[in-house]
Parts: C-alpha cells; sequence; structure tokens
C-alpha cells in the first residue's frame, strides 16, 4: 500500500516536470522567431477546432491553424499553431515570425513578450508548486506506518 502513495505523486511530479519542459522550450522557440526580425506572409490552409471534456464535463475548446509561407530564397514550409484566433479562417494571409534556422517553428502569433513571459512564470509556478506538493505528500508518507 505503501507503493502506491509514492508512486502515483511520482508519476504526478514527472507529468509536472515535462510539461514545464515543453512550456518553457515552445516559449523559447517563439521568443526566438520574433527577435530574429524574420516575416513572411503566410496564407491559412487549414483552420479547425478541437474540443475536450474533463472528468466534470467541462468542455475546452482549441483553435489551430494550418499555415503556408516561403522563407527567403527557400521551399515552401508548411507548420500548424494550436490557440490561434477565431478570427483567421481559410485563405486569410497573416504575419508569420520565424528563425533563418529553422523556419518550421515559425508562428503567427503577434509578439507579446511582456504577456508571454507572465504567463510561463505563472505556469512554471503552478507546475512547481504541484511537483513541491508531490514531494512533500511522498516524504509525508515514507513516514506513515502502514
Amino acid at each position: 500500500m505503501q507503493v502506491f502513495f509514492v508512486i502515483v505523486p511520482v508519476f504526478i511530479a514527472a507529468v509536472a516536470l515535462f510539461m514545464a519542459v515543453t512550456l518553457t522550450r515552445r516559449s523559447m522557440q517563439v521568443r526566438r522567431a520574433w527577435a530574429s526580425g524574420l516575416t513572411a506572409e503566410a496564407r491559412c490552409l487549414r483552420a479547425y477546432t478541437t474540443t475536450s471534456r474533463d472528468s466534470d464535463g467541462h468542455r475546452s475548446t482549441t483553435q489551430h491553424h494550418v499555415y503556408e509561407f516561403t522563407p527567403d530564397g527557400g521551399q515552401p514550409v508548411r507548420f500548424e499553431e494550436a490557440y490561434g484566433p477565431a478570427t483567421t479562417v481559410q485563405g486569410d494571409v497573416v504575419t508569420v515570425h520565424y528563425t533563418a534556422d529553422r523556419p518550421d517553428r515559425a508562428t503567427a502569433h503577434a509578439p507579446t513578450p511582456v504577456r508571454a513571459t507572465l504567463t510561463l512564470l505563472l505556469l512554471l509556478g503552478l507546475l512547481g508548486f504541484v511537483v513541491a506538493f508531490c514531494v512533500f505528500f511522498v516524504a509525508v508518507a515514507a513516514r506513515m506506518p502502514f
């Protein structure tokens, strides 16, 4: 029984750490794209939404867009991005920011470095709290007699 009180929190902490790494990596990619100064006009090839439902029955909808653009002197690049504006529809032309070495990691999100930093810090703080609670829970569970 004591193993159960160790395995579950360790799994939750591992998922939280994985999410933190993923969020940080994507945030850095978007920052590099904004900072590169390279922009291009991209066409929205497809816009769609995905809907998920949690255990409480609440629904969450995410807007996705598939864009295609041609970087300076290169081949056409197609990329997909989530959490885009609902006002962008198939056929629209938008400005994308990209880096010369990885144009496939472009972003159509408008530069908002302060908002992006605050959002990242808030999410990392929340995930850090989850990890800290899991460590605390494992430490307390290890001392409990079973």
